[in-house]
């Protein structure tokens, strides 16, 4: 028990402290389970311990504790890891006359400080302590992770002597954390309007500590609720991490991904010395052919222009074809360069190749063309790349209708023109490749710059917190979009709020993208980077996010 006998603030009859599968046994009394309580699980084994604790936390819409399942999960996962976990239960159902969350909080409040407080006897770090919750519970989290210093109740006792802050948190699906949705219900207008806000409940006080918030693209208590949040830390300078998952309702998802911020935050222990991605993936082992041919017919380049490079694409075909799908890959460079053989591209296309996955890279037209906005020829050499692949991909066994783009930075900022805006012309036609259509079924966005209006010429000024910083004119969002993932550091000049607000406009649109924002990190944060972060597995995201559009029926 958290509370000492007769001390429990805003005791009420009608509610216990129990988990589900313990308050539907035969026989079960409630009366005996009024006061919420910890359950220390087993501590981790010496050889892994790494002096961090964990509180879970169960959702269940303030009514019960009933994720029996997660907290299990949770637990092996993270004490195999060296984390001590214990689970936290906390009274239920809601309260009479007060806010729905009120006795939760206070039970939360009081369950850090006790926590905290056995720091010592149960060898962790009393400033190495999360949580890892979900639903009503990370509603709950929340609480606990942004109004620490707003007192939930009066102290009882000397434990309340010790702070109630904690440093760090992994949040599922947290739910009513939208004006739309505060007083306890699913997001009634899906967390869109300008009159819906994050719910002012939320203090963001000087303790707010760093978080992964995870949400289902298709979540009644709406995802904008995480992406709100996610701005808030971020205007705050405090390291975040944002992980949506198209076509996910109500759910915990992306475990590994809290487990990886765990570890690039060093709440695991001191990271790994990092890699350099080219020595990871430096052989073409998996390629069966290569096959280089130009993208314009001589002389008929639409503004042709002395400075810039020739233009070229390479099919990269796989020794072991698994697939008919195709995957077009180019590298960022300001529009000042491009390089198809450096780290943005070369391990992602040898990486798909392994997959069986056929790789198209391009080398585009740099420097940025004169007298025309920046992406102008960079956009028509990817128009007509994307025709060229439709046009010759029958005859080497492959789908036209299963074409991907992928491009980081600059090259993400033209991967949103192709994604986005297939529709307009940015050549006139000069044959019959151009009378086909040039939209793709999906696109991949690495750290893509110039997105929003406070950094379309440079890395973002405002960080593209404010609203005043909006999505560029150039991307049309016209009717043949395609979903999208978004992979981008947290901590990238080129601010990752890019990819958040793109994410946030095609879901208004009806589109499920994929995005993970990853802590700490900056622009280019492949390029090295420690095992065991997502900087290092983000390969794997992409293959997991292109599973739906390469299985073969």
């Amino acid at each position: 028990s958290i509370w000492p006998k007769g001390k429990m603030p805003d005791a009420q009859k009608h509610q216990i402290a129990a988990m589900t599968d313990e308050a539907g046994k035969e026989g079960f009394n409630p009366d005996k389970h009024r006061v919420a309580y910890l359950e220390w699980f087993e501590a981790p084994d010496a050889s892994v311990r790494n002096g961090s604790c964990m509180i879970l936390i169960s959702g269940g819409s303030y009514q019960n504790c009933c994720d029996v399942g997660l907290i299990d999960t949770w637990h092996k996962e993270l004490t195999k890891r060296g984390v001590q976990c214990v689970n936290f239960v906390y009274r239920t159902p809601r309260p009479v006359g007060l806010p729905i969350y009120q006795t939760a909080w206070e039970d939360g409040q009081r369950a850090v400080r006790m926590v905290r407080s056995e720091a010592a006897k149960r060898g962790f770090d009393p400033e190495k302590i999360g949580t890892i919750s979900m639903s009503a519970g990370s509603h709950l989290a929340l609480l606990l992770a942004t109004s620490s210093q707003t007192p939930a109740y009066k102290p009882v006792d000397k434990i309340d002597e010790y702070p109630c802050h904690i440093n760090w948190a992994i949040v599922n699906a947290p739910a009513y954390v939208t004006t739309d949705g505060e007083t306890g219900i699913p997001a009634t207008r899906e967390g869109y309007g300008t009159d819906v806000k994050l719910s002012e409940v939320f203090k963001f006080d000087e303790k707010t500590c760093p978080m992964s918030l995870h949400h289902g693209g298709k979540d009644p208590y709406a995802p904008d609720g995480s992406t709100l949040v996610y701005r808030q830390l971020r205007r705050m300078g405090i390291p975040a991490e944002l992980h949506l998952y198209p076509n996910k309702g109500h759910g915990a998802f992306g475990l590994e991904c809290g487990i990886e911020f765990m570890t690039q935050m060093g709440f695991l222990g001191p990271l790994a010395e990092p890699v350099n991605i080219m020595d990871r993936f430096s052989s073409d082992a998996d390629r069966a052919e290569h096959i280089v041919e130009d993208v314009w017919p001589e002389g008929k380049m639409p503004d042709s222009q002395p400075n810039q490079c020739k233009p070229y694409i390479e099919w990269h075909i796989p020794a072991q074809l698994k697939t008919k799908a195709i995957q077009i890959i180019y590298s960022g460079g300001s529009y000042t360069g491009n390089d198809p053989d450096g780290f943005e591209v070369a391990p992602a296309r040898r990486y798909l190749n392994a997959m069986g996955v056929t790789v198209v890279t391009m080398k585009y037209r740099t420097p940025r063309p004169a007298g025309l906005s920046k992406h102008t020829t960079a956009w028509q050499d990817l128009q007509r790349t994307i025709r060229i692949v439709r046009s010759e991909a029958e005859s080497r066994g492959l789908d036209p209708n299963r074409i991907g783009i992928m491009g980081s930075s600059a090259g993400g900022h033209l991967t949103l023109m192709g994604v986005t805006s297939s529709k307009h012309k940015s050549y006139y036609p000069i044959d019959d490749i151009d009378k086909l259509p040039c939209n793709v079924q999906w696109g991949i966005g690495i750290y893509p710059a110039y997105s929003l209006t406070d950094g379309a010429e440079k890395p973002n000024t405002g960080g593209g917190n404010d609203d005043s910083a909006v999505l560029v004119p150039e991307f049309s969002f016209d009717l043949d979009t395609a979903p999208m993932l978004f992979i981008h550091g947290d901590a990238d000049g080129w601010a990752s709020m890019n990819s958040v607000k793109t994410w946030e406009k095609m879901r208004a649109m009806g589109i499920q993208c994929e995005l993970h924002t990853l802590a700490l990190r900056p622009h280019c944060f492949q390029r090295e980077a420690s095992p065991g972060t997502g900087s290092y597995t983000w390969l794997d995201r992409i293959g997991e996010y292109l599973q739906p559009f390469i299985k073969e029926q």
